[in-house]
């Protein structure tokens, strides 16, 4: 059986494996999702500059309200959206996803969709 620390030293396994081919620009930054086990971070980041250039989390003051009482793939949609809307201020319409050795499934997925029904484009 797997203990939490394996599955995790697996996911960052698969993580960097993915993050060999898969690197943001300044035209099309990458959109990388941090999952624990009650919160969710996404950030769109230029990595030929190192800036981050749209954060948002389920910490968020602005978000923590709406996703008071929320599940977490409710909560999720929630942080997508908000960080479309705050990349897409800052001028970034198109990004590469990073799922962060996630599945594409649940809460990663409900992030995705919320972030393009929101504007951005993957």
């Amino acid at each position: 059986m797997y203990t939490r620390a394996d599955r995790n030293a697996l996911r960052q396994r698969r993580h960097r494996r993915t993050r060999r081919r898969l690197v943001g620009t300044a035209g099309r930054p990458r959109l990388s999702v941090f999952r624990s086990l009650k919160q969710i971070y996404a950030q769109v980041i230029d990595d030929a500059s190192g800036r981050t250039l749209a954060a948002a989390s389920t910490l968020d003051p602005e978000i923590r309200a709406q996703v008071a009482g929320k599940k977490k793939a409710e909560a999720a949609a929630v942080v997508g959206e908000v960080l479309a809307r705050r990349a897409r201020a800052r001028g970034v319409v198109a990004v590469v996803f990073d799922r962060g050795g996630y599945l594409y499934h649940g809460r990663v997925r409900a992030l995705a969709d919320a972030a393009r029904k929101a504007g951005l484009e993957f």
